[in-house]
């Protein structure tokens, strides 16, 4: 069973991330709050869940981003049965599924 994250340290985190204003800004807050391979494996997630949303296989998106297939199949996981939150910012970003080219 996981930790309930919901508390008022992690909400004072996410209203303090939300403050921010530009990728600079998020560069200057992350560089202090994380170490560089905390940031490199949230982005690596972060890609990993678009080449998934792309439906590319795990060896193209291992060879690729280098993740792991334990990471890339814990993010598989995530867009399968989380909360939608990938979906989410997908969308505010304009990355949709590829079209089916066979239809």
């Amino acid at each position: 069973m996981s930790k309930d994250i919901h508390n008022e340290e992690v909400d004072q985190l996410f209203q303090a991330i939300l403050t921010l204003q530009s990728v600079d800004e998020c560069y200057t807050f992350f560089e202090d709050a994380c170490t560089i391979n905390e940031i490199l494996s949230l982005s690596q997630r972060f890609e990993v869940a678009k080449m998934l949303k792309e439906k590319k296989t795990y060896l193209d998106i291992s060879r690729k981003t280098g993740a792991s297939t334990a990471t890339i199949s814990r993010v598989n996981r995530s867009l399968t049965y989380g909360n939608d939150g990938y979906e989410m910012v997908f969308r505010r970003l304009g990355i949709r599924e590829p079209e089916d080219s066979e239809s």
